[in-house]
C-alpha cells in the first residue's frame, strides 16, 4: 500500500471535502467530506452500500480524487473498514456531532472507504 505524502496529509487536514470519482467513466463525482485516521483517509456513504457512488467505488477499486486544485489517481479499498470508533470520532470532531452522527450508523460503517493513493501517482499530482 502507497502512503500519503505529508504535503498531500497536509492538503488532505485543511480541506472540509473532497470530490471523488469512482472509475473512468467522466462522471462528474461527488463531494463529500472526508477524514483522516492514523494518516489513512476515508470516506462513508451515511445513506449505505445503495449509494450510488459507493456502488461505483466498490465496483471499481479505483477512481479519482479532487481536493480544491490537485487531482490525484487513488485506490478505492470497500473491504478494509478501518478503526471504526476512530473514524467515528473524527467525524464528529471534524463536522460537530449532527454530522458525526449521519456517518456512525450500522449502514455507514458498512459503507466506509478506505482512499489509498495509486502507486502511479506517487509524484502525479496534477492541477484540476
Amino acid at each position: 500500500m502507497t502512503t500519503w505524502t505529508p504535503e498531500d496529509l497536509a492538503l488532505l487536514t485543511g480541506s472540509g471535502s473532497l470530490v471523488l470519482t469512482a472509475g473512468g467513466d467522466g462522471h462528474p463525482g461527488v463531494e463529500i467530506g472526508m477524514v483522516l485516521v492514523r494518516g489513512e483517509l476515508y470516506v462513508r456513504a451515511y445513506r449505505g452500500v445503495r449509494s450510488r457512488w459507493y456502488q461505483a467505488a466498490h465496483k471499481h477499486s479505483h477512481g479519482q480524487i479532487r481536493v480544491g486544485a490537485v487531482t490525484r489517481d487513488v485506490l478505492l479499498e470497500t473491504r478494509d473498514t478501518g478503526p471504526a470508533h476512530e473514524i467515528d470520532a473524527a467525524y464528529r470532531n471534524k463536522y460537530g456531532q449532527a454530522a458525526g452522527a449521519l456517518v456512525a450508523s450500522p449502514a455507514a460503517h458498512a459503507a466506509t472507504i478506505r482512499i489509498d493513493p495509486a502507486p502511479s501517482a506517487r509524484c502525479g499530482c496534477s492541477p484540476g
